[in-house]
């Protein structure tokens, strides 16, 4: 409708200045151009707004409030508009090396999910990266130029904090203690999370960023030290392993000497009985299938 308006508009001015230009063409161009020149300026005020889109408006260096409304408006073309989407945005840290709690250095990184909430603090309160940032943000080149140091700085603040969050915990248990109640990195994951959001909150509030989501998406050990924690933890999963054949063992021998006794089936002195359990336990303890020896003498041979 306001477009139907404006072409009413100009007609209704060209129309008129073309009939009286054959009669007075100098006169005619003299009003013409200033009237084009002054149309065009003020066409440069109309723009279109989509949802979740807003523009901090700026006259002459004065702040002078953010518009949020969406569909086809016109202001002041000597406004300046400065876009700020309010939408969801996501941003993929890559795994950087952190020192855990015990001084074990691991690769940890994580997916970050964020949105402006302040748009005022989000345009006047963060300045322009430098070149040296720039280049270390592989996805800051294909961000428009307005809004790379705001992708600059959530990434350096998700860096800081998740260096933070990862001091405060060790990447595993040191034993194989599974009942142990200590989080870690690799057994907290929703613990985790949750403190990383909220050191995340503390230092992109500044800049009038909210963080909607941040979850940890690649941990490990660094390499220098990958082979040395994976014989470890095989040692440890050995361990675990053993204490379950041993404590399955006793018990075996232990109701097969129940059974023989209540049942009378024979009766083993001190002496028998302590062989018994030896054999027992070295057949049922062992990696390989026993080889058995038979005795053909007396049971004190």
């Amino acid at each position: 409708m306001l477009t139907l308006l404006l072409t009413f508009l100009l007609v209704s001015i060209i129309v008129p200045l073309l009939i009286w230009a054959e009669s007075n063409p100098g006169i005619a161009v003299a009003i013409a151009l200033p009237c084009t020149l002054i149309t065009l300026i003020m066409c440069i005020g109309f723009f279109t707004q989509q949802p979740n889109q807003t523009r901090v408006m700026i006259w002459f260096g004065t702040y002078r409030g953010t518009f949020g409304e969406t569909g086809f408006y016109w202001v002041n073309p000597f406004m300046s508009r400065r876009k700020m989407s309010l939408r969801i945005r996501n941003m993929d840290i890559e795994p950087i090396k952190v020192n855990d709690k015990i001084g074990n250095p691991v690769m940890i990184g994580m997916v970050l999910v964020w949105k402006v909430k302040d748009t005022y603090r989000a345009v006047f309160d963060i300045d322009s990266p430098d070149d040296e940032v720039l280049e270390k943000g592989k996805d800051l080149k294909i961000v428009n130029g307005k809004d790379k140091a705001l992708y600059s700085f959530v990434r350096i603040q998700s860096d800081a904090a998740l260096r933070e969050v990862t001091g405060h915990y060790a990447y595993d248990n040191e034993t194989a203690d599974s009942a142990s109640e200590e989080i870690t990195l690799r057994s907290g994951g929703h613990e985790i999370n949750e403190r990383l959001e909220e050191k995340l909150n503390e230092r992109l509030s500044m800049a009038g960023i909210e963080v909607v989501e941040a979850r940890i998406n690649y941990l490990a050990y660094a390499p220098e030290i990958a082979a040395v924690m994976l014989r470890r933890q095989q040692a440890s999963a050995v361990i675990a392993a053993r204490e379950k054949i041993v404590e399955g063992a006793v018990s075996m021998v232990k109701m097969a000497l129940d059974d023989l006794e209540k049942q009378d089936v024979v009766t083993l002195d001190a002496e028998r009985r302590a062989a018994m359990v030896s054999n027992l336990l070295v057949v049922l303890c062992a990696d390989e299938p026993a080889q058995p020896v038979v005795n053909t003498g007396t049971l004190y041979q």
